[in-house]
């Protein structure tokens, strides 16, 4: 294998491979960590157990399961395997039979500390490309039709749009589910390290870059989850944005949102005590903030605006004059006038660097 070039490091199970390696994987049959299951009558009901991802590493913190000693990388001695652990758990044993047994290997895997907050790949079913269905249980119905009413029923599914998985969840009083939405650009870099921070702690289909797709798909996706919970990493104008969507979809009950301040301003995070800013707080006490934290309600307020028909315009003026506003909720404040302007000017200054 070809031992310099360009690298890729998967952020859900942490494998680092040269770009020109990646076919090797495939060789030896090495998958990534599975974050979904197919639909089929097979595996319908019978596979609802997550097992262990395996991995092989020759680097790992912490402490092995089976004996509680340390991981110790011999000097000089770099490439070796030093560890087995699970991409799900966490959990680590020595690469030796002493410590890591061929039962584990078919071992169910119960996600670590953070299990109740993670969606198991269980839930999430990927439904067949050539008929996608609005549910999964329509999926497993098949009914014979005639010619002509299947010609005008694909040309209906056709001007539909799709979706490619579906959400099969099982109700536990003691499962929170969390969907979690970052924006990169926020922070500086800190929201792109946080991304695959979390990527790495849950399911990477509960983790969504708010610069791809925007939240509107995955809200859909995942409304019929009970004891949802949500998690943004923005400041107050992408939390504003995920509250907006959450209220076009009419969601009920409203979920719980907790965020991470990665804003400039942080108001509403402020308010909501959440602090004014993120300074590298770990991403466990985070999950265990918005697993416990208890919930509050917050007040919000629609803002309705209409042209005063009594004032002469000029035409310069009478272009500028909207009935709508490209937002018509207030979350923490509302201001016309100078004040208005300046943080306008300051916003527009921003998105043009």
């Amino acid at each position: 294998m070809q031992k310099t070039g360009s690298r890729r490091k998967c952020s859900s199970c942490k494998i680092i491979v040269h770009t020109s390696c990646m076919r090797q994987l495939e060789r030896i049959n090495f998958k990534c960590k599975p974050n979904f299951r197919d639909a089929s009558f097979r595996n319908y009901r019978d596979n609802l157990v997550v097992r262990h991802h395996w991995v092989h590493r020759r680097r790992q913190e912490g402490k092995c399961k089976q004996c509680a000693r340390g991981f110790q990388q011999k000097l000089f001695q770099q490439k070796d395997i030093i560890a087995i652990s699970c991409s799900w758990c966490k959990v680590a044993y020595h690469s030796k039979v002493s410590c890591f047994t061929m039962g584990l290997i078919e071992e169910p895997c119960n996600l670590g500390v953070f299990a109740s907050c993670i969606i198991p790949p269980t839930w999430i079913i990927r439904l067949p490309k050539q008929r996608v269905p609005t549910s999964f249980k329509s999926s497993q119905r098949r009914k014979r039709r005639s010619s002509t009413k299947r010609r005008v029923s694909s040309k209906k599914e056709e001007s539909k749009p799709t979706r490619p998985f579906v959400i099969k969840s099982i109700p536990s009083p003691h499962v929170k589910p969390l969907l979690v939405f970052i924006n990169p650009k926020s922070g500086g870099n800190q929201g792109a390290k946080l991304l695959v921070k979390f990527q790495w702690l849950l399911n990477p289909r509960q983790v969504f870059d708010l610069m791809l797709d925007g939240p509107r798909e995955a809200l859909e996706v995942y409304r019929k989850v009970p004891n949802l919970r949500i998690l943004v990493g923005g400041g107050d104008g992408t939390v504003g944005w995920i509250l907006s969507e959450l209220d076009k979809l009419k969601f009920k009950p409203f979920p719980p949102v907790a965020i991470i301040p990665l804003g400039t301003g942080n108001d509403l995070a402020r308010t909501l005590n959440w602090g004014g800013g993120y300074t590298d707080e770990p991403i466990s006490k985070i999950l265990s903030y918005v697993e416990d934290g208890p919930v509050s309600q917050l007040d919000r307020w629609d803002l309705f605006v209409e042209k005063n028909h009594v004032v002469d315009y000029t035409a310069m003026e009478n272009e500028r004059v909207v009935d709508e506003l490209p937002l018509n909720v207030v979350n923490n404040y509302f201001s016309l006038g100078a004040d208005a302007a300046t943080v306008l000017d300051f916003h527009e200054s921003r998105g043009l660097q």
